[in-house]
């Protein structure tokens, strides 16, 4: 099953994920072979980090929670809440696939929280630019809860329009970097 977890930073806290960092590269290498994506938002300024993204492919909703808590910056306080979903990889790959490689171009993570009946199921058909696509699911995966993105485009709106407007309640656009430990 895959889930997309979102930890979105509590104001105030970098000095404290700056301490963290390795304790938290140790906690995420533990799942390197479960990791489809995962990298840092940041602010506009580009900056200050704001959340980190992980998609991952674990056995269920119950190991998913065990990873999203137990994460070392969550425990610490540097997140003020999480995002957990399942989370469809319609891609078939994982962010290290991608043909546009790691650097190039500015990427975003899009989150759309979705409201009534399911959009964007599709692959859109400029799917070049495409990290990672694929819906959010309920636990048991028989709901639509929204679409998350990670995409390679030119600027936020740009990244926005990848996702049908007015299909979605709300659209969240975030600078996003290809994560991981520093080789």
């Amino acid at each position: 099953m895959e889930f997309l977890c979102y930890h979105r930073d509590r104001p105030g806290s970098l000095a404290l994920r700056d301490e963290l960092l390795e304790k938290h590269w140790s906690y995420m290498d533990r799942y390197a072979k479960e990791m489809i994506a995962r990298g840092p938002t940041f602010a506009v300024d580009g900056d200050a980090p704001t959340g980190s993204l992980h998609i991952v492919d674990l056995p269920d909703p119950a190991a998913a929670r065990a990873f999203a808590f137990d994460e070392p910056n969550y425990r610490a306080g540097v997140y003020r809440d999480v995002l957990l979903r399942r989370w469809r990889n319609v891609l078939g790959r994982t962010m290290w696939d991608f043909p546009g490689g790691r650097s190039g171009g500015n990427r975003y993570l899009v989150l759309g929280l979705g409201t009534g009946q399911a959009a964007d199921l599709a692959v859109p058909s400029a799917r070049d630019d495409l990290i990672a696509y694929g819906p959010l699911l309920s636990d048991d995966a028989t709901a639509w809860l929204g679409t998350a993105v990670l995409v390679r485009a030119p600027d936020p709106d740009a990244a926005r329009a990848v996702l049908t407007r007015d299909r979605y309640a709300d659209i969240e656009v975030h600078d996003w970097q290809f994560g991981g430990r520093p080789s």
